[in-house]
Order: C-alpha cells, then sequence, then structure tokens
C-alpha cells in the first residue's frame, strides 16, 4: 500500500495527492497543512509555494527549499493540536511535529502554523517554533510536605 506522508492511514493517491495536484482544495486548515508536509515529502515544491499566502511568499527560496526537501529523509508527521481552521472558519492554526533527517542527523521541527482561508481557500501564513517545554519531575524530597496532604514532611509520612 501506497500510504501518504501526512500519516492519516490513506493512500496518497486518496489523501493528499489530489490537493497537491489540484483536483481539489482542502477543506479544513489541517488538511492544509498535512498536504504540504506531503508535498515537502515528495518535493513537490511548486505546491509549497501556491499555499503560501502571497503576502508571505516575499523571503521563500523555492530552489533552496527543493535542494533541502530532496535531501531531507522524512520519519512522520504528528499534529498536536489545531485551533478553529474547519470548513467554516477563517482563520486556523495548527501545532504539528514533522520528523526528518539531514546529513544522517535526526531532528524534529516543532511549529505552530496560521492559515487564513481567502476566497474559499486555505492558505499558509506564517509559523513559529515551538520552544521545548521543560521536563518536570513528580519525585518529592524527603523533607518536602507529603503529597497526602497529611501536614507531615514526606519522610515522616507516606515515605517510611
Amino acid at each position: 500500500m501506497n500510504s501518504c506522508p501526512c500519516g492519516s492511514g490513506n493512500t496518497y493517491e486518496a489523501c493528499c495527492l489530489p490537493l497537491i495536484d489540484g483536483t481539489i482544495l482542502p477543506e479544513t486548515a489541517e488538511q492544509l497543512m498535512r498536504s504540504r508536509y506531503s508535498a515537502y515529502v515528495k518535493v513537490e515544491t511548486d505546491y509549497i509555494l501556491e499555499t503560501t499566502h502571497p503576502e508571505h511568499r516575499q523571503n521563500f527560496d523555492l530552489k533552496g527549499t527543493k535542494q533541502w526537501a530532496e535531501e531531507s529523509l522524512w520519519d512522520g508527521l504528528e499534529i498536536v493540536a489545531t485551533t478553529k481552521g474547519g470548513a467554516d472558519d477563517r482563520d486556523g492554526t495548527v501545532e504539528f511535529i514533522a520528523r526528518y533527517r539531514e546529513k544522517g542527523m535526526r531532528k524534529a521541527h516543532h511549529e505552530l502554523a496560521e492559515f487564513k482561508k481567502e476566497d474559499g481557500r486555505w492558505l499558509f501564513t506564517d509559523g513559529s517554533a515551538v520552544p521545548a517545554r521543560p521536563i518536570t519531575s513528580n519525585k518529592v524530597g524527603r523533607n518536602d510536605p507529603c503529597p497526602c496532604g497529611s501536614g507531615q514532611k514526606y519522610k515522616k509520612c507516606c515515605g517510611r
């Protein structure tokens, strides 16, 4: 089976290909995000440019994008969250993680992408990197208050 790179579980021919070749338009911001990822995997960089809002194309390097897409090995797309971006919305955001390998190094691109719908067509407008979240620990120290709420130190209560 020719699985779609976007991770939908559908075939590429039934999923992102009709969007990339212009047969149909994406109905949601997430659908556009998934098809843009697939376009990177398939090195369909003209689609990346075409689905970028015209006001945000000035710094788009088509040749450099194509070279980067060709040289990268794509490991998968994870959609973390979507806000708005439905068929009846005019804007939306999609938080995603694109995993790939560049020059043998595993990388993850974690982004909050913004989309706008104009004239019935979803377009990518901007994206910002999502900062790494600090690692938190649930470990309780011996002299910390006991998490059971007894008011005693952990070492004198549940830590015995």
